[in-house]
């Protein structure tokens, strides 16, 4: 069985990956990072993802990017917020919200995020010796993040093949999967659910809310408002919305 180096941050798009990963055939070594970030919780819901997945390990790495900042995530910026994202919103209006697939980068980039995440991915799959790595980056709906796009994807794969002594020496060539970068969030919800996910494990608030010991999502935050239009679109009720 050849093994796959998933980025597992138990969100939908990357428990959806891990089970396309997995239907693949590959033995699954999940990586989620702590990195000071504001959402947190979201590595719990990685760890129950991966263990209702059966992986073969699930590695958590720790660092600080508070440190750095630069990001809403990563210090005391506030998250940009807009209306209850459960009120239904008609698609010509959504498009042109702000941050909604808007030009502009939003102030929850974390500067390098991705680069750094790949970077640690390919450690790990260069010491177990797997050759492919899975992201569950997208390009349709999400915040406009650079890092996240199939050129940025594949200037990582051509350097990654520069950079590892099993590349060099000819062992390995390394290959980034992001099988989710042209869908929609209905079409990850519908993929995930066809695939068994449990979306009730996951999660996507980047400003969770506390409440009674435990956490529920904000609700207007841009990867709430992106959650409840996937599922809206894919015709399915989120199971975080009966928290």
């Amino acid at each position: 069985m050849e093994k796959a180096i998933v980025l597992l941050s138990g969100g939908i798009d990357s428990a959806t990956t891990l089970s396309v990963a997995k239907a693949g055939g590959y033995e699954i070594y999940a990586l989620s990072f702590d990195y000071g970030q504001r959402h947190r919780v979201e590595l719990e819901s990685a760890r129950r993802v991966a263990e209702a997945s059966g992986v073969k390990k699930l590695l958590v790495i720790s660092f600080n990017l508070r440190d750095i900042g630069g990001s809403a995530l990563t210090s005391g910026m506030e998250v940009p917020k807009r209306g209850d994202c459960g009120l239904r919103v008609a698609g010509k209006d959504r498009q042109h919200e702000p941050g909604m697939n808007s030009p502009a980068i939003p102030v929850t980039y974390v500067p390098a995020r991705n680069t750094i995440f790949l970077s640690f991915a390919l450690a790990w799959a260069e010491t177990v010796e797997a050759a492919d790595i899975f992201i569950g980056a997208n390009a349709v709906d999400y915040s406009g993040y650079p890092d996240c796009r199939p050129e940025y994807l594949k200037a990582f794969e051509n350097m990654a093949n520069l950079a590892t002594k099993a590349s060099v020496e000819g062992k390995t060539k390394f290959r980034i999967h992001a099988p989710l970068i042209k869908l929609s969030k209905a079409e990850i919800i519908r993929k995930g659910t066809a695939l068994g996910v449990d979306y009730s494990l996951t999660w996507s608030c980047y400003d969770p809310v506390r409440k009674q010991g435990g956490y529920i999502p904000c609700l207007k935050c841009d990867s709430c408002r992106f959650r409840a239009k996937g599922f809206e679109e894919a015709g399915l009720k989120d199971p975080l919305r009966q928290l």
